[in-house]
């Protein structure tokens, strides 16, 4: 399909599953009123998802936000981008076509991550480790059992834990009751971190987007500690904490007017 036949019923944004750099081909991005919402155009045209459906929300702030980073992809017209520059599209994009038509299948998925819990996991040693995990696991796992009546199962070493099933019925019961845009924004998080626990801390404001990403990566911030810098575990790092921000501005920006 060429560019401009692709354009006559709407823009459709690169997708992850499309790498490599694009070329910008438009000048102006503008967040507009639409029926029910705001919807995002470039130059006019409505930009619309993969799956052909139109770009828009009911967040003024979230279309604005999704507008200025397509004013900013690629520089100017002619410029080269990739999907990396458009998270609020993208995880917008997921929010419409991928929860909204089935959340439960979105909250199926999350579930797979209690019985895998990060925080569940210990290390048997080094000693630096066991203490790290310690003083900045154990507090989560407390705040879960305190607000929500939650207490998961720790082990030590990497054979599989099955949590229980008034775990998994009480997992169940917090995610059924999700919005759309907070189940989008855990599906970033949570695969992220490897962690369902500090998803909801963040969602629920318990945690700061940096904190999370800090505690998900206490193994590795002490595996450099030990064995010095790993520029490509630095950058990795790096990358996990940018996508817990961009999920948790996500949904901030969703439940504002």
């Amino acid at each position: 399909m060429t560019q401009d036949n692709a354009m006559k019923d709407g823009v459709r944004p690169p997708t992850p599953q499309t790498p490599g750099r694009r070329r910008r081909f438009w000048t102006l991005a503008a967040a507009r009123p639409a029926e029910g919402g705001f919807c995002v155009e470039l130059d006019g045209r409505g930009i619309r998802l993969p799956g052909g459906t139109p770009l828009c929300v009911t967040s003024r702030a979230l279309a604005g936000a999704i507008a200025d980073e397509w004013a900013h992809a690629g520089g100017e017209k002619g410029g080269d981008f990739t999907p990396d520059d458009l998270p609020m599209t993208r995880i917008t994009g997921t929010m419409i076509e991928r929860v909204a038509p089935d959340p439960s299948a979105q909250v199926t998925a999350l579930l797979q991550y209690v019985d895998g819990e990060l925080l569940c996991y210990r290390a048997d040693h080094p000693a630096l480790l066991c203490a790290r995990q310690k003083a900045e696991w154990d507090p989560q796992l407390a705040w879960l059992q305190a607000r929500y009546g939650i207490a998961m199962a720790v082990t030590q070493g990497i054979m599989p834990l099955s949590q229980s099933q008034a775990v998994q019925v009480a997992w169940q019961g917090i995610l059924d009751k999700m919005d759309n845009a907070t189940l989008a924004a855990l599906g970033v998080m949570v695969p992220a971190m490897k962690s369902i626990v500090l998803g909801l801390a963040v969602v629920t404001g318990a945690l700061s987007a940096a904190k999370a990403a800090e505690v998900a990566s206490v193994d590795e911030r002490t595996q450099m500690d030990i064995w010095g810098r790993d520029d490509k575990q630095a950058e990795s790092l790096r990358l996990l904490a940018l996508e817990v921000a961009d999920a948790s501005r996500f949904l901030r920006l969703c439940h504002m007017t």
